[in-house]
């Protein structure tokens, strides 16, 4: 058999076995990976989802918020800055998409947060017809929310007011305000005079579910020998037949095939 493996033809079948295992092997970390991204995601919404609020000068700061603190819940209490809403699209939520709506908040210590106040639909045809949105309360505001990491660009260019992620140096551009390293998702405000101000939708729970990426991850290293097992079935296939053709031009009679075993219940159909 190893004679056989060291033609040519079967080395290239080896070379593409060998290279069908390297890519599996990094397929299953890949999967993997997202499987423990996914892990340590819920473990962060475990520790800071319904925790209590900490001071928001606390968790964030110029720099981009660090993976770590995404989720931790934060509070602080300024007013909002005045500029005119962002509109965050193709955003889903409850079902469809719509448009997420950004406002920058500005601290008591001077510094500005982007505040993500909620959700509201795309009813209009086109995203040229931008739906209307409740405008934020006047005056001193406390809010509660989440601290988020913000996100990347898209590199799509769009019109005035609307944003294709929630990329805090394109809304920095936007709104004309040097923003915070992250964002905050509005859980709930209130305004310092008791006023209820109304708000875009909330925004769908986050999503905890681990997805199959750890079963594909080991379904990836499992398939690693496949093809040398293929290999390997296929040269004994090519060596018995081979023998079978040498028996007949030796004119020798072929091996006869094993009987086959008779089961019990073949016995009793008879």
């Amino acid at each position: 058999m190893f004679k056989r493996l060291v033609t040519p033809r079967w080395l290239g079948a080896v070379v593409l076995a060998g290279l069908f295992a390297v890519a599996s092997y990094h397929l299953g970390h890949w999967q993997y990976g997202r499987h423990v991204a996914k892990a340590d995601r819920n473990a962060r919404l475990d520790a800071n989802y319904r925790a209590d609020p900490r001071p928001l000068g606390e968790v964030l700061a110029s720099s981009p918020l660090p993976l770590a603190r995404q989720w931790t819940r934060v509070e602080a209490t300024g007013s909002y800055a005045g500029s005119a809403p962002l509109y965050v699209r193709n955003r889903p939520n409850l079902g469809s998409a719509g448009y997420e709506i950004v406002v920058p908040f500005r601290l008591e210590d001077g510094g500005v947060v982007l505040v993500d106040r909620g959700w509201v639909e795309n009813s209009a045809e086109g995203a040229a017809v931008l739906p209307p949105v409740p405008a934020p309360p006047d005056g001193t505001v406390t809010l509660v929310g989440w601290a988020m990491p913000g996100e990347p660009s898209l590199g799509r260019s769009l019109p005035k007011g609307q944003l294709a992620s929630i990329n805090l140096a394109e809304a920095s551009a936007a709104s004309g305000e040097q923003l915070l390293g992250g964002y905050v998702l509005m859980q709930e405000e209130k305004a310092a005079n008791g006023a209820v101000a109304e708000r875009p939708l909330p925004l769908d729970p986050p999503d905890r579910s681990l997805g199959p990426h750890q079963a594909y991850a080991y379904q990836w290293w499992l398939s690693m020998p496949l093809g040398f097992v293929l290999i390997w079935f296929g040269i004994r296939r090519e060596l018995r037949m081979k023998g079978e053709a040498a028996d007949r031009a030796a004119g020798r009679a072929p091996k006869p095939a094993k009987p086959k075993k008779t089961r019990i219940w073949d016995e009793e159909d008879a």
